[in-house]
């Protein structure tokens, strides 16, 4: 009897303890998509070096850079103190799947529409610099 309340008593650890895997995975929450099919993403953006980067709280997208990401980034540095410094930022547009065999976030933003710009607090932009 004893061994069966251990095994129980294992079983219901083991159970306690499992991760939950869907709250790991980030879903885009379906009231962000218009009819027009553009979702809303709001984060810290930052394009540097011809790559551009959107920080969501729970993800990371690389941005596909076209026209507007470069309007965006044009319109981004009067809000940086540095070209590494990162802006908030609210954009529309399309979340696609990062293409099979290419490097990079798992998946992108396609931006359509720039609604808001806004600099982040300077301890938010803070980074180590390596200097000779």
């Amino acid at each position: 009897m004893k061994k069966i309340i251990l095994l129980l008593a294992i079983c219901f650890t083991i159970i306690a303890c499992k991760k939950d895997v869907s709250q790991e995975t980030e879903t885009i929450s379906t009231d962000d998509v218009t009819n027009d099919g553009l979702t809303l993403v709001e984060g810290n953006f930052v394009y540097y070096a011809d790559a551009a980067v959107l920080q969501t709280p729970t993800s990371i997208f690389g941005v596909i850079l076209n026209e507007k990401t470069t309007e965006l980034a044009e319109k981004a540095k009067a809000y940086q103190n540095e070209p590494t410094d990162m802006v908030k930022v609210r954009v529309r547009g399309f979340i696609e799947k990062k293409p099979e065999g290419t490097e990079g976030w798992d998946y992108n933003v396609n931006i359509k529409k720039i609604i808001a710009l806004e600099a982040l607090d300077a301890k938010e932009n803070e980074v180590i610099k390596l200097e000779k």
